[in-house]
């Protein structure tokens, strides 16, 4: 498996930290590869790689909609739909799929709390359904995760899965700067977990009070994250907010807070309002991102145009 080459780019306008774009670089291309064809998805806040074929995409839809996971082509024609009985939307806000002990997963993150007032966040995991082979119209969750936050309620919609060391990284979205937090993909029992605070994410813009103050009337919190993912390599991982998409690498021996402390590779974003969904492709070497919206676009970011000229 090829991973994706990554280099250090910076998006034109980036006011936030007063950084520079590096010269004699190449962008990586943004292509509109489809539409999603189901109506039922007009607010996909998850995108997940399947484990069992290449060329499928799960998708979820945020809170309110029917606990549901949806299966999508790369060109966006709808593949087949799952219930996922016994679970409850109340603000599901990402997706992300893994494999564990030779067996492939989906972790549904039920994360979303605008107004920071929920008392429990849960975490549905779900073995992923295989459309070649399995008639399963329904999906019972094998566990799930409920959890707090060491410092009060958080609103969040990103998330991502490092199986090997069986970590769950949860991102929240209106800190600023945006605080990672890990809970154990495992838990020893049915208790409520406490999430442990890694660190604020430094590499992630920050914005102007200014930008802070006026966002209400602009609709524009370029800086805050909908969505996160990691390869499934496990040596590169993405960060999307309102704006860029930002893809960080480490090495084998590196934590992760390590790597999204360094300067990432980022990519512009900002022609596509809403952008709430994104996951690397399963070989590692393009970015598939989807917005809020009935009919949305599906895009794909190709990694391997990122190379210095």
């Amino acid at each position: 498996m090829r991973a994706p080459v990554v280099i250090l780019l910076l998006f034109c306008g980036c006011v936030e930290q007063g950084h520079e774009e590096p010269q004699g670089l190449a962008r990586p291309s943004l292509v509109h590869v489809g539409t999603l064809e189901d109506p039922v998805l007009d607010e996909a806040s998850g995108l997940a790689r399947s484990q069992h074929d290449p060329d499928l995409l799960w998708i979820i839809n945020d809170g309110g909609a029917k606990p549901r996971i949806h299966a999508t082509d790369h060109r966006g024609a709808s593949r087949g739909v799952v219930r996922v009985a016994g679970a409850r939307n109340v603000d599901w806000e990402d997706l992300a799929s893994f494999r564990w002990r030779g067996a492939p997963y989906l972790l549904i993150a039920d994360i979303g709390d605008n107004d920071a007032q929920r008392k429990m966040l849960s975490l549905y995991i779900i073995e992923e359904p295989n459309l070649e082979t399995d008639d399963l119209p329904t999906v019972q969750p094998l566990w799930r995760i409920d959890f707090t936050y060491p410092d009060g309620a958080r609103d969040a919609e990103a998330i991502a899965v490092d199986a090997a060391s069986e970590r769950v990284f949860v991102l929240t979205k209106r800190d600023i700067p945006a605080v990672l937090y890990e809970l154990p993909l495992v838990p020893p029992g049915d208790d409520i977990l406490t999430a442990t605070r890694v660190g604020a994410i430094g590499s992630l813009p920050v914005p102007r009070r200014q930008d802070v103050e006026y966002a209400p009337l602009s609709k524009d919190w370029y800086w805050q994250p909908t969505a996160m993912d990691i390869a499934a390599d496990n040596l590169a991982a993405l960060i999307m907010t309102y704006r860029a998409v930002y893809v960080y690498r480490r090495n084998v021996d590196d934590a992760w807070f390590a790597a999204f402390s360094r300067r990432p590779l980022v990519i512009d974003i900002r022609g596509y309002r809403d952008a709430e969904a994104a996951v690397f492709s399963a070989d590692g070497e393009s970015i598939f991102v989807t917005v809020e919206q009935q009919h949305a676009p599906l895009l794909r970011i190709d990694l391997n145009g990122a190379v210095a000229k």
